[in-house]
């Protein structure tokens, strides 16, 4: 079952109310995927999913000009997320075949993003994706972002301290995974909840009352 849309209400939470939420926790696996010969048994594991979670990282530019390239792909499933060094790897047969699979419902957010910053490396063609920005609204959801769209649904908040890191690092320190790993793990979980039916819009203590409600 899903909730029908409530054109008279939408669901926006302050920053403030975000920053002093707890922080939410990672309790799944994390495997690192930066040889080829780690790619298809990878793979071979996401492909037994019928929906995961999907997100991308690429090293900050602090130079105006400067075009860098995704560095990292996480994909995850509800047990075990999966980070591609793309810097090292690149995009190999098997993985392309997973991204242009369209039997396998990827979710991810402002995925436009992330495949214009992949199509500088590569070509491909990218199949079953859903993009939460999208989704989230026909749940009267009005933030666009991960972190608050998370908050509003489960009262805790992703922390961002290591976005702005540098993602083709030698070494991926603990705090980078994790964070990387949320990011995509938290994709899929929204995805699943909204799409189960428990969730009701009309039930949130982040309701904004819209113009036309006020008339």
């Amino acid at each position: 079952m899903e909730i029908t849309t409530n054109n008279n209400i939408e669901l926006s939470i302050d920053k403030a109310i975000v920053a002093n939420m707890p922080r939410v926790e990672f309790h799944g696996n994390i495997t690192l995927v930066d040889t080829v010969e780690k790619v298809a048994p990878a793979v071979e594991v996401l492909g037994r999913a019928s929906v995961v979670g999907f997100d991308t990282e690429t090293r900050p530019s602090f130079r105006k000009g400067q075009v860098n390239h995704v560095a990292l792909m996480q994909i995850s499933t509800d047990e075990e997320c999966f980070l591609f060094r793309l810097n090292r790897i690149g995009m190999t047969n098997a993985l392309r075949a997973f991204i242009e699979n369209a039997d396998i419902t990827k979710v991810g957010l402002s995925l436009r993003d992330d495949f214009t910053v992949m199509h500088r490396s590569d070509n491909f063609a990218p199949a079953g994706f859903i993009d939460l920005q999208n989704l989230v609204k026909q749940y009267n959801i009005a933030d666009l972002a991960l972190q608050r769209i998370y908050a509003i649904l489960f009262g805790e908040r992703i922390s961002k301290h290591q976005r702005l890191t540098n993602w083709e690092a030698d070494v991926l320190t603990p705090a980078q995974q994790t964070y990387a790993a949320i990011d995509a793990w938290a994709c899929l979980r929204i995805y699943k909840y909204l799409k189960s039916g428990d969730f009701d819009p009309t039930a949130s203590p982040y309701i904004r009352h819209t113009e036309a409600n006020e008339e």
